[in-house]
């Protein structure tokens, strides 16, 4: 788990990057648009729930020392 949480965040980054770059910014809901801000959602919320993975993971490390 040490490697693989730091990894799917650097392909939710590039997801997230690739998305943006797909937006037309002067139509954003429709056509492809749309379905770039919906990955744009996505890879945000699959970016906090690992970040928030890794900090529980590195508190129940520090409770489990004491």
């Amino acid at each position: 788990m040490r490697i693989i949480i730091p990894v799917f965040i650097l392909i939710a980054l590039a997801l997230l990057i690739y998305n943006i770059t797909r937006i037309n910014f002067e139509t954003p809901f429709t056509g492809d648009s749309s379905i770039a801000l919906i990955g744009v959602v996505g890879s945000a919320c699959a970016i906090v729930l690992l970040l928030i993975l890794h900090l529980s993971r590195k508190i129940a490390k520090k409770q489990k020392g004491k």
